[in-house]
């Protein structure tokens, strides 16, 4: 595994993703955030399984998303879809004097992932439970924004979630089909920035797609 994984983020550098982006991967232990069955496999750049029909977002695509929100170290973030918790905890990595909350409807994923990364010492992560609203309202403003799924267009209530100069960046497009894209929040409305295309699982709910 000691040479998937240095050639994994050897990949990435290729791909100019940032140097700071790829050390803070490097310290996040991807193996014990997939599936057991799946750990051979955990420093390829694919995606893969963490149970609940979802899955956990190939390494390159993750790099991507976080280089799009920005982030100097002091932000408060919010991640939507904890999943397994990978992202919550690079984020961490990213934003060590900041605070990352980080929310899943899947109540099995979210205790499995809240375990996870009390024991790994990610202690500026929270971990909530989904609301009826996307997102946590009750704890916004963010700084930042990342959501794990696939939106038909710009969730209205995360917008409404970011600060003065925050970003969201979330999959916009069909099922079948996506793009990522930054949304900037300025004094003028949104600036829009579109990134390459992606494939996600479908956000769930009024704002996304129905079950």
């Amino acid at each position: 595994m000691v040479d998937v994984r240095r050639d994994l983020f050897r990949s990435l550098r290729r791909q100019m993703v940032p140097e700071h982006i790829v050390e803070s991967m490097a310290r996040v232990p991807r193996e014990l955030f997939v599936s057991p069955e799946s750990r051979h496999m955990a420093y390829l750049n694919i995606p893969l399984g963490i149970g609940e029909s979802q899955t956990i977002s190939q390494p390159y695509m993750v790099a991507l998303m976080l280089e799009a929100l920005e982030l100097k170290g002091k932000e408060q973030v919010l991640d939507v879809g904890t999943g397994s918790g990978y992202q919550a905890a690079i984020l961490s990595e990213l934003s060590p004097d900041g605070r990352v909350v980080t929310v899943e409807r899947v109540s099995s994923l979210r205790k499995k992932a809240e375990k996870l990364l009390l024991k790994l010492g990610y202690a500026n992560v929270f971990v909530e439970p989904s609301g009826d609203t996307l997102g946590a309202p009750h704890l916004a403003p963010f700084d930042a924004i990342v959501v794990g799924a696939a939106a038909p267009q710009l969730p209205p209530s995360l917008v409404s979630q970011l600060a003065p100069g925050g970003r969201l960046v979330v999959p916009v497009g069909s099922r079948e089909s996506q793009h990522l894209v930054q949304a900037g929040k300025t004094d003028e409305g949104l600036s829009i920035r579109w990134y390459g295309p992606c494939r996600f699982v479908p956000l769930i709910g009024d704002e996304g797609f129905e079950e």
